[in-house]
């Protein structure tokens, strides 16, 4: 379409399905980018450990006396660490714990200007005091729940493959310990990330996942795989992914939400690239499963799961196929319905890339009662939904059959769609007045020309379209000024113009129910 064609920086971003510029499914590139700074809705990156699920902090040894003993100053925590007297050993680096899971600004940088890191690495190895390694499991682990530089500290000072050696240590709470410092390691980017992987994280990872893990622990290992599967630029490499897909699968169907929550948010992330990672997800039959999940009560579910529907329908048409034979379509409506404008945007995210496909995929979606809530949240959504709801329409009126299109506008989509042109946004504008011209490219092969020029007109669309020839953006400008020169000037089109009646006078009394639009 020629406006779209304009848009030459979106549409880049954007996968080339290898049909019309316009019905281009979308990944999320600057959409996103609004949605992942809703923290609540998103997954943490990283975590610190101010509590332990598998065991209370009294389990270190003499942890209960300690209460009434003044911790030691940080020149004697530095002395002690840096000793060679256990039971000092123990007293400093649990002070050192202690001091780093305040609830308030924990004074990491404090701490790494000691010099005391790599000593803390090194009792991760004391395999002989096991309560001296867990103190200093828990330190490095809320170190590394810091800033990139704070991780990195910890990682210079070697803690990856001590880390993962205590991954089999016999003591559970140390095992569970290390899992959470490798999953604080994992968030803080892809580079470290492959680090692990590398380094041989994930087969010892996956072992402590079994029937008799308490839950607390495997929420640890869920969220530890999550960060695992994170990240793009690079996605985790490829083999990585197919080893931690099964145990993701199982843990997806776990009845713990949080469980269920992570498991969700790693596969998104395993969704979010090419089709060939696509693939890997539908061939294990886990889509029935997230559809399931698309209607949990639970938000923390809810919206991993739809991330990673979205996700899927960004790919090819077999693999949009695959969601919409897993029960999508019979869930939108009462997403593109809901109260949180996030969920909105993204089920009509999800919309607007099914609209994209073959006419065959646009006829489900009519059949399936998708045309009402996309009417609605055109006319009453947040504007971030609007915006993804224009671009179904938009995909919608370039993929479909002119019987399909006519259904569309019978829905009483031309109104909010209008309405819309009012909005700041020239990219909505653009796709908007493209969406206008191609609704009267269908027009013009039904012979109904004209009756969409009167709907159009009687909807105070005309009156907003030529308000637009005065816009700042000379794209939109051109755009408008294109369709009415096209369409309502009668000088330049004749046929368009009204009927003339016996008596000479031109005849505006079409009747509405008349319209076949």
């Amino acid at each position: 379409m020629p406006v779209t064609k304009k848009h030459g920086e979106r549409m880049m971003k954007f996968k080339n399905k290898g049909k019309d510029t316009a019905a281009m499914r979308r990944q999320r590139v600057e959409v996103t980018v609004e949605l992942r700074k809703a923290k609540k809705d998103e997954q943490i990156l990283k975590r610190r450990s101010i509590s332990f699920s598998l065991m209370d902090e009294s389990l270190s040894p003499g942890e209960d006396k300690r209460d009434e003993i003044i911790p030691l100053s940080l020149e004697k925590i530095t002395e002690a660490v840096n000793g060679s007297n256990p039971e000092l050993q123990l007293q400093a680096t649990q002070d050192t714990r202690r001091i780093l899971s305040r609830q308030k600004d924990p004074p990491i940088n404090q701490i790494i200007e000691l010099g005391i890191i790599p000593r803390l690495v090194e009792f991760l190895t004391y395999a002989d005091n096991a309560p001296l390694q867990f103190e200093a499991a828990w330190a490095l682990t809320n170190i590394a729940s810091g800033t990139s530089d704070h991780t990195k500290a910890v990682v210079e000072a070697g803690a990856i493959p001590a880390f993962i050696s205590l991954l089999s240590s016999p003591h559970m709470h140390i095992s569970e310990q290390s899992v959470w410092a490798l999953g604080n390691i994992a968030g803080d980017g892809p580079l470290y990330r492959d680090a692990l992987i590398n380094c041989g994280v994930i087969p010892p990872l996956l072992a402590l996942v079994s029937p008799v893990t308490p839950v607390g622990f495997l929420r640890n290992i869920t969220w530890t795989l999550s960060n695992l599967c994170r990240n793009k630029n690079p996605y985790p490499p490829l083999n990585a992914m197919k080893t931690m897909l099964p145990v993701l699968i199982c843990l997806i169907k776990h009845e713990d939400k949080e469980i269920i929550s992570d498991s969700c948010w790693a596969v998104s992330y395993l969704t979010d690239g090419s089709n060939d990672r696509i693939q890997i997800v539908v061939d294990t039959g886990i889509l029935p499963r997230l559809v399931e999940l698309m209607v949990s009560p639970e938000l923390i579910i809810m919206t991993p799961a739809l991330r990673a529907i979205g996700n899927v329908v960004t790919g090819t048409d077999e693999q949009t196929q695959a969601a919409i034979d897993a029960g999508v379509l019979a869930v939108l409506p009462r997403l593109l319905r809901h109260a949180k404008p996030s969920i909105q945007k993204e089920a009509a995210w999800t919309l607007s890339n099914i609209a994209a496909g073959p006419r065959q995929q646009i006829q489900q979606l009519i059949t399936c009662g998708l045309l009402p809530p996309l009417v609605e949240l055109l006319d009453k959504g947040d504007f971030k939904a609007q915006k993804e709801a224009v671009w179904a329409v938009a995909n919608f009126t370039t993929g479909g059959t002119a019987e399909q299109v006519v259904e569309l506008v019978q829905s009483g989509v031309l109104k909010p769609l209008l309405n819309l042109l009012l909005a700041k946004d020239s990219k909505t504008i653009l796709i908007i007045l493209d969406t206008i011209s191609n609704l009267f490219l269908t027009a013009e092969k039904l012979g109904e020309t004209e009756t969409l020029c009167l709907l159009v007109e009687e909807l105070d669309g005309l009156e907003k379209i030529e308000a637009l020839q005065t816009h700042d953006n000379n794209m939109v400008y051109r755009a408008a000024l294109n369709i009415i020169e096209k369409y309502f000037s009668g000088e330049e089109n004749p046929d368009l113009q009204p009927g003339t009646g016996q008596d000479g006078l031109y005849d505006f009394s079409v009747e509405k129910q008349d319209f076949n639009f």
